[in-house]
């Protein structure tokens, strides 16, 4: 009996080692992290260069107290997070995790507002479906009603405008105008809410768990923009998973040309070498609060050297065999053959996504966009076939949480076209067996 638990009573297998994008367990089994764990290990597994860096910390210090010290390792990850940032991000405030990077970044903006004369203004308007962290906190911007349900007597809910699931739509709108049209509906919300009383707007660039990859159509994001300044209200990019190199740029904003006022990064940040985050904002903002009296927000674990150290041999690691670049190479190879499979598997009924962070969506009608029966349970049924078969893909439920299912396809950014072709090799006999098992088609390969 362990006496250990998580989130349920799933039994796994346990961990013996990794290295690259393979991991395997004790009985000797491997598998290949076709997902980088939940998204997270960007730079592959048992990187050498990295534990190096850390070892070489370890031997110098592995703790020291921001309020009592600084620290070279925080100093020199800063210059480089901001160096790779949009011009103006060049402040950044170091957590453990993403969730606590999105609460940073909510507290610094009501501590803004408050700066500005905004007394008024304490909501923060997010979209359903979304995620954006586990804390209470960052659960009550999070549009995932299975995780939300239970805590909602908890938290003070914040209110959301859809997702911009345009795919989902069937209308004569061209693309540009869907994305002006899911836009308007943050305008109308903020209206409705009172402008007064709006905080900020915080926002996937490129959807998570929650709606699996999901990428807006080009004018969204600039129209976003032009409405948060519109009214004064701070725009928050939730890149926890985006961010670092994941997409093909070293965040998601880079691909518009949009410059948030405050980001959030965890995840591939440090790629799961130690629990590290950032939260990164522009300096006006941040000189604002600190010459108000400072920040009233902290972690005992901000800024450690250890973590740091780690972090910046990870940016190092990204930038030297430009993995940014490879994410954007692998990425349309790995799009173009997932979209492949929509011509195998007709229960595919989406592919999307952008650089390594990419998803593929079963429906019981591809026309309609139907989804599968509920009590068919296919987001997990097809990642247990995957795992038999040593392929770990990471799934959700597609529509709020409660029903629809997507898989998420995202490996390590050192992945090759050669892995890419394993990988799909062992989804194809997943699915084989999967449309097997609930009797629905599979069409014959070209």
């Amino acid at each position: 009996m362990s006496h250990l638990f998580y989130q349920s009573r799933l039994a796994r297998p346990t961990l013996h080692r990794a290295e690259g994008i393979y991991l395997w367990d004790t009985d000797g089994k491997r598998y290949l992290d076709g997902s980088s764990g939940a998204m997270v290990s960007n730079i592959g597994h048992s990187n050498p260069r990295v534990l190096a860096a850390m070892r070489e910390q370890m031997e110098r210090s592995t703790f020291g107290y921001r309020l009592h010290f600084q620290n070279q390792p925080a100093e020199d990850l800063a210059a480089m997070t901001a160096a790779l940032m949009p011009d103006g991000l060049d402040r950044v405030f170091f957590v453990s995790g993403g969730s606590e990077a999105v609460e940073s970044a909510v507290k610094l903006a009501r501590q803004y507002a408050l700066t500005q004369g905004r007394a008024a203004a304490w909501k923060v308007i997010s979209r359903f479906p979304s995620y954006h962290g586990s804390t209470l906190g960052a659960l009550a911007l999070t549009g995932m009603d299975s995780f939300t349900g239970p805590f909602a007597p908890m938290m003070r809910q914040m209110p959301a405008i859809p997702a911009p699931t345009c795919y989902l739509d069937r209308d004569n709108l061209s693309d540009d105008d869907r994305g002006l049209k899911y836009a308007e509906m943050l305008r109308d919300r903020i209206i409705a809410e009172g402008p007064d009383t709006v905080l900020a707007f915080i926002m996937e660039p490129v959807g998570g768990a929650s709606t699996g990859a999901l990428v807006a159509p080009d004018s969204y994001y600039t129209r976003i923009r032009e409405i948060c300044d519109e009214f004064g209200i701070l725009l928050i990019y939730d890149e926890v998973m985006t961010g670092a190199g994941r997409t093909g740029r070293f965040v998601a904003s880079q691909h518009w040309g949009v410059i948030p006022d405050i980001v959030a990064m965890s995840k591939g940040f440090a790629a799961g070498y130690v629990p590290l985050g950032a939260m990164v904002a522009q300096g006006h903002v941040v000189d604002a609060v600190l010459d108000a009296g400072g920040f009233l927000h902290g972690h005992t674990y901000a800024g450690n050297p250890l973590a740091c150290a780690a972090g910046a041999a990870v940016l190092r690691e990204l930038q030297d065999q430009d993995l940014t670049g490879n994410a954007e190479r692998m990425g349309a190879i790995l799009q173009d053959r997932l979209r492949g499979l929509m011509d195998i598997y007709p229960f595919i009924g989406d592919v999307r996504g952008l650089g390594l962070l990419q998803a593929f969506e079963l429906v019981s009608d591809r026309s309609t966009m139907e989804t599968l029966p509920v009590d068919l349970n296919a987001h997990l049924r097809l990642v247990d076939l995957a795992y038999e078969r040593g392929l770990i893909i990471y799934s959700r439920r597609t529509r709020g949480g409660t029903h629809g299912d997507h898989f998420m396809v995202c490996p390590p950014l050192i992945v090759t076209e050669a892995q890419i072709d394993e990988i799909m090799d062992l989804l194809r006999d997943s699915l084989d067996t999967f449309a097997a098992e609930v009797g629905l088609p599979v069409m014959q390969a070209a």
